[in-house]
């Protein structure tokens, strides 16, 4: 007889388990509560959509965050290969952009949404938008699912894949985790991960839109560092945000309640004796302007007020007249502009949620539960998360795959 499966949830892991389960011969139903598929998925990548990674499997496995090891059935039964043959068979062109992100060619989110729609439709895979689960009980031998709308379905296996708590207006609300905790699963702890960072240092909300390119941060835990990587970050109206710093959010995650330092290199590619004679021949040829008016050479212009602030050397002053102390204070700025991390913006802020349902709990080559037969977890729902580049929507497919191919 053939198995009726219920996929819960229409982003990219609930649309590649549908599509991958019933073009095994599976009745399979997939219900989005929304009114169309991939809300998340349409802003990732700024609206362009870091399709995956284009780097090798262990590569994959090493950018992943939080339970790793998990991943590697994933990874190897669903690689990158696979999710850009799908779409390139569908119509979606790709391109390889620095560190190895994937993007559609058009630059567009839609195509890769559309594509798996199409995907999903020609493996017969049957779309239930607008359809919100509020509850799934178990028999014997199926699951009864209760909808939003007082309808009631019955499946012989039921796929849960409902993102995270993150970006909630898309429709990720944490749903997973409630029908996964009235069946006895364990729920880690739910942070936020690829998180922007609120900064306690008044001076850094007047930096607001600035953009820094090529420059190291580095962040150091009670005097301990343990971040370090080069760039570009943004300034913001509440302390700092872009690549950079989200990669960052993931190594202080454990480390939130202590204190955390953040020192960005303005100028990593000079050592201190090179920017040092930089500096002197900047002051040589404007030794006769005032100091607010010998920097613009060096630094973008809406930094200056704060560098010179910082620096403590009145910016009124002549170059001509500046020390050589003050002008070894003005390095250390440069090459270690300090700031101190206050605290996370609110989850909804986060590109993806660390937590979920403990994968102790789930079987890593098939994603099936441990403690309910039938009873299959993708994507986000799962305590895994993994560095900015591609790498989370890799392990959305990678699961999703798994939970498809053995429900």
């Amino acid at each position: 007889m053939i198995k009726k499966v219920a996929v819960i949830g229409g982003g990219p892991a609930g649309m590649i388990a549908a599509a991958t389960a019933s073009n095994r011969g599976k009745e399979v139903y997939l219900f989005e509560k929304n009114d169309k598929l991939g809300k998340k998925l349409f802003i990732t990548g700024k609206g362009r959509c870091n399709i995956t990674n284009n780097c090798d499997i262990e590569d994959l496995i090493n950018n992943v965050v939080s339970n790793k090891d998990f991943l590697y059935s994933g990874f190897y039964s669903f690689t990158n290969k696979n999710i850009i043959d799908i779409l390139n068979r569908y119509g979606v062109e790709t391109k390889v952009e620095r560190g190895n992100r994937v993007f559609p060619k058009s630059n567009k989110s839609s195509d890769v949404i559309k594509a798996l729609e199409k995907y999903m439709i020609d493996n017969k895979v049957k779309i239930n938008l607008n359809k919100e689960v509020t509850q799934i009980e178990k028999t014997d031998k199926s699951f009864i699912i209760n909808f939003k709308d007082s309808t009631i379905e019955t499946f012989d296996k039921v796929i849960i894949a409902t993102g995270g708590v993150s970006y909630k207006q898309t429709g990720s609300t944490g749903d997973g985790y409630t029908f996964a905790k009235n069946f006895g699963h364990e729920i880690k702890e739910i942070k936020p991960a690829l998180a922007p960072c609120e900064i306690k240092e008044a001076w850094v909300k007047e930096l607001q839109g600035l953009a820094l390119k090529n420059i190291t941060v580095t962040t150091y835990v009670n005097g301990k560092k343990v971040f370090e990587d080069f760039g570009e970050m943004l300034f913001t109206h509440f302390g700092i945000s872009g690549p950079l710093v989200l990669t960052m959010s993931n190594y202080i995650n454990d480390y939130r309640n202590n204190t955390i330092k953040i020192s960005i290199d303005l100028k990593p590619a000079l050592d201190d004796k090179q920017l040092e004679n930089r500096i002197i021949r900047d002051f040589e040829k404007y030794s006769r302007k005032q100091f607010k008016n010998s920097l613009n050479d060096l630094l973008p212009k809406k930094i200056i007020p704060i560098i010179i602030k910082l620096s403590e050397i009145d910016e009124d002053k002549f170059v001509n007249q500046i020390t050589k102390t003050e002008r070894k204070n003005l390095l250390n700025i440069l090459k270690n502009l300090e700031m101190t991390f206050d605290r996370f913006r609110p989850i909804n802020e986060a590109i993806v949620t660390s937590g979920g349902i403990s994968v102790k709990e789930i079987n890593p080559s098939t994603m099936e539960s441990k403690l309910i037969k039938g009873m299959y977890f993708a994507g986000e729902v799962i305590d895994v998360d993994a560095l900015t580049g591609g790498f989370n929507l890799q392990i959305a497919y990678s699961t999703g795959y798994l939970a498809g191919v053995n429900c």
